[in-house]
C-alpha cells in the first residue's frame, strides 16, 4: 500500500512541474529605428552634376580667359554694325582657325575678316553694354551677322539667352602688319546634305583650274566649300565671291591669316 502511494505522489509531481517551471529567453532585440517623414537623414556624398564638371581652372589649362586690355588713348580703327550671335557647344574644346583649341569660356570671337589675334570691342545697341574680345576664329556664315561671340562674351553682352542681338563692331586693335595684304578665300556653305556640297566643289574645281577647293564636313553636321585662290590674293577672292551662285547656303569672303 505504501508503495502504491508513493508511486502515485511521484507520478503527480512529474506532471505538474511544467507548470511551475520559468525558462529565461531573452527579450527580442528593438526594432529598427524608422525616420519619422521629413526627419533628415544622412545622405551618400553624391554631388550634383554641376559639381561634377570639370572645373574651370582644370578646363582651362594655359588658357587666359580674362577680357583683353587695351590702352587708355586707343582710337577705333574700323567701324562695322549688324548682328551678332554666339557659338558654343559643339565647337566648345575643337581647334579654331587660329590654331588655339577653341573655349567658350574666354573673351573671344569669330569674325570674318579682321585679323586673327586682333582686339574688337562689341557694343550692344540696345543695352549699351560692351566688351572687348579677341579674335580667334572664322564666321560666322550667316548672311546680315558680323560677329559670333563667345558663350561667356554673349553673357557680358546680354546676347546669351536672346541668342541675336544688334550690336556695333570696333577694330580696336590690329594683328596685322600695316599695309599687309593678307591671304584671302572665298566660303561657301552650309549644305545640308553632302552631295550638293560635293556637286558645286566639283563645278568650282573645273571652273578655276588654279583654285584650291576644300568640301569638309562642319562640327555642326553641315557641309562647307572653301576655295582658295592663287596667291591666297584679296582681289582675285573677291571677284569669285561676286560671281559664284548657289543655290543653298551663302557665299563669304574670308581672311585666312
Amino acid at each position: 500500500m505504501f508503495l502504491i502511494v508513493l508511486i502515485t505522489l511521484l507520478l503527480l509531481s512529474g506532471c505538474g512541474h511544467p507548470k511551475q517551471a520559468h525558462v529565461n529567453v531573452p527579450p527580442p532585440p528593438p526594432p529598427v529605428s524608422t525616420p519619422e517623414p521629413g526627419e533628415s537623414q544622412p545622405t551618400a556624398n553624391i554631388p550634383a552634376a554641376k559639381e561634377r564638371t570639370p572645373s574651370k581652372a582644370a578646363e582651362d589649362t594655359n588658357t587666359d580667359l580674362a577680357e583683353p586690355t587695351l590702352p587708355a588713348d586707343a582710337k577705333p580703327l574700323a567701324t562695322e554694325s549688324g548682328l551678332a550671335s554666339w557659338y558654343g557647344p559643339p565647337y566648345h574644346n575643337r581647334r579654331g582657325s587660329n590654331g588655339e583649341v577653341y573655349n567658350m569660356h574666354a573673351m573671344t570671337a569669330a569674325h570674318r575678316t579682321y585679323p586673327l589675334g586682333s582686339i574688337v570691342r562689341v557694343t550692344n545697341v540696345k543695352t549699351g553694354q560692351h566688351a572687348l574680345v579677341r579674335i580667334t576664329d572664322r564666321g560666322p556664315f550667316i548672311p546680315g551677322r558680323v560677329v559670333d561671340l563667345s558663350l561667356a562674351a554673349a553673357q557680358k553682352l546680354d546676347i546669351w539667352k536672346p541668342g541675336v542681338a544688334a550690336v556695333k563692331v570696333e577694330l580696336m586693335q590690329s594683328a596685322a602688319t600695316a599695309g599687309a595684304p593678307g591671304k584671302w578665300a572665298v566660303q561657301i556653305g552650309g549644305f545640308p546634305h553632302e552631295p550638293a556640297a560635293t556637286q558645286l566643289s566639283d563645278h568650282l574645281k573645273r571652273r578655276y583650274h588654279t583654285a584650291k577647293v576644300l568640301c569638309f564636313n562642319s562640327p555642326a553636321g553641315d557641309w562647307w566649300i572653301r576655295v582658295r585662290v592663287l596667291d591666297d590674293d584679296h582681289d582675285r577672292a573677291q571677284k569669285l565671291a561676286a560671281e559664284t551662285e548657289t543655290p543653298e547656303g551663302a557665299v563669304f569672303l574670308v581672311r585666312l591669316d
